[in-house]
């Protein structure tokens, strides 16, 4: 039985009401399948979760709310295609309107694993291979320098023994820098002309081509910018934009109707929600400025981390995912890609945040369950800058999805939600 029957099955008073329900549409077109999941899906009875369990995990995540540390928090539990949870608390911005389930947020870095399902798409027809140089796609990444020296760009640059290969691209092992510190003259030339700053992904690998590689391609595992170089890989094999394909072959078959690089001016207005930084002097709450206009393209669509989104169509891309592939029907990768997908694709290599391992578009677990990291190995999660998350669990069958629009921690003492997130779902889960 697919996932959106076992969601919907509570509405369907008789057999013969399954035919008028494949038939149905929303108001706004699409398939009445689409609407799952909202609060509304939540089951009434289920027996993987204790009820006690439940309520400790809503308690906490809305303490985070009560204590001001968030704006406004909302999250979905899945299990075996069933809603188990799906929350709200507080508001898009402080003393603004209250989070709904249209609440837009920047997911950042979870648009990752979304173009790691595009380009996995692209795997299984052929286009790429993992051995593949990069060159064979951006020949403008040919003449590659590496920096020997943290505190220079210019002195002690070697040339790159080889192109990283699509790899090394797909798992952050292919030496980039990204530019989220300040430590290395890299990483400070990212910041001082960044690429994502460019107009377009061809332009953006112009920039990218004449900034040296933190290491040799291969050598270790460093958060970077090979995402976008994926998404101009992309962009080269389709000859269409990032954009346009995923949404012709992401968000369109899934009904993520609202996940998209940009919002109108009045969802801007009304439903994005605000992101915050606590002042590290005073403790207070300030407004995060945007790096860039989510209105108006005026720069390329980020493969790294562009896309705004809402917690129902992230649970659409999680539980196709979960269903190994597949969703209402439409099947965007075929299982054994989802597996080879969540597999870690850098042996041994160390340095993965958690100390994990990398499969093509996220974290995978590699190490067994402890209390304080209690999801089991294989588990493939990863996470945004601007405080959004989710796991997937395929030994439980267990999906989480988290949203929250807040740059950095909220100071001492703070609830770590992603942590004890975690912790809660695992405690509440009867073995």
């Amino acid at each position: 039985m697919s996932r959106t029957l076992m969601s919907v099955g509570k509405v369907w008073l008789a057999a013969g009401l399954a035919g008028v329900l494949a038939s149905c549409t929303t108001m706004d077109g699409a398939s009445s399948a689409t609407a799952w999941p909202t609060a509304s899906d939540v089951v009434a009875t289920q027996s993987s979760f204790s009820a006690e369990g439940l309520k400790a995990l809503d308690a906490r995540l809305k303490e985070a709310v009560d204590k001001s540390e968030v704006a406004g928090l909302q999250y979905a539990l899945v299990k075996d295609g069933k809603v188990i949870a799906f929350n709200t608390f507080g508001a898009q911005s402080y003393g603004g309107p209250p989070v709904t389930e249209n609440t837009i947020y920047r997911i950042r870095s979870m648009t990752k694993p979304i173009v790691g399902v595009a380009m996995m798409q692209l795997w299984e027809q052929g286009k790429w291979k993992p051995e593949d140089p990069v060159t064979k796609f951006l020949p403008e990444l040919g003449n590659l320098k590496v920096a020997t020296k943290a505190d220079s760009i210019t002195d002690g640059l070697v040339p790159a023994t080889r192109a990283p290969n699509m790899n090394e691209v797909m798992t952050h092992t292919a030496g980039f820098g990204y530019g989220l510190s300040a430590n290395n003259a890299v990483d400070k030339e990212f910041q001082r002309d960044n690429p994502h700053a460019q107009p377009n992904l061809a332009a953006a690998m112009n920039r990218l081509k004449d900034i040296p590689l933190l290491f040799q391609p291969g050598e270790r595992w460093s958060y970077s910018y090979t995402v976008d170089v994926q998404a101009a890989a992309l962009e080269k094999i389709t000859g269409t934009t990032l954009g346009q394909y995923l949404k012709r072959n992401v968000f369109t078959p899934l009904g993520m109707n609202h996940t998209a690089f940009f919002v109108s001016e009045d969802d801007y207005k009304t439903r994005l929600a605000t992101v915050y930084q606590r002042n590290a002097t005073t403790g207070e709450k300030e407004v995060f400025p945007d790096g860039y206009s989510f209105t108006v393209p005026n720069h390329h669509e980020s493969g790294g981390g562009g896309l705004t989104s809402i917690t129902h169509d992230y649970v659409r891309f999680v539980q196709m995912i979960l269903n190994h592939g597949t969703l209402d029907g439409k099947q965007i990768l075929k299982p054994e890609t989802v597996k080879v997908m969540m597999t870690n694709h850098i042996g041994d290599t160390k340095g993965v945040f958690g100390g994990g391992g990398f499969g093509w578009g996220g974290a995978v677990k590699l190490a067994a369950p402890t209390d304080a990291a209690p999801m089991p190995v294989g588990t493939y999660d990863w996470f945004g800058i601007d405080g959004t998350w989710f796991w997937i669990d395929p030994a439980n069958n267990v999906g989480f999805v988290g949203m929250i629009q807040r740059r950095g921690n909220a100071g001492p003492g703070a609830i770590n939600l992603r942590a004890e997130s975690q912790q809660l779902v695992y405690k509440a889960l009867k073995k």
